[in-house]
């Protein structure tokens, strides 16, 4: 049962991706104004932003499971 709830979860995340695929207006003209240095610059924030989620998900994961391993000893 969990296995099929993460299988469909993921699934679900791949197909709405395609459909939700948007840029924001304002990165897209600041990026498209032909500047190098400002366009690195909003790559990284874009990445910077990014990592955060992941970690916290990627700790709250390892948390549940240290958890359900030391209820099960």
């Amino acid at each position: 049962m969990f296995k099929k709830s993460i299988l469909i979860f993921f699934m679900c995340v791949i197909f709405t991706s395609n459909f939700s695929f948007s840029q924001c207006a304002m990165c897209k003209a600041v990026v498209e104004n032909g500047d190098i240095s400002l366009a690195e610059g909003v790559n990284n924030g874009i990445t910077y932003l990014m990592v955060f989620p992941y970690l916290l998900i990627g700790v709250l994961f390892f948390i549940i499971y240290r958890n359900k391993k030391k209820a099960s000893d």
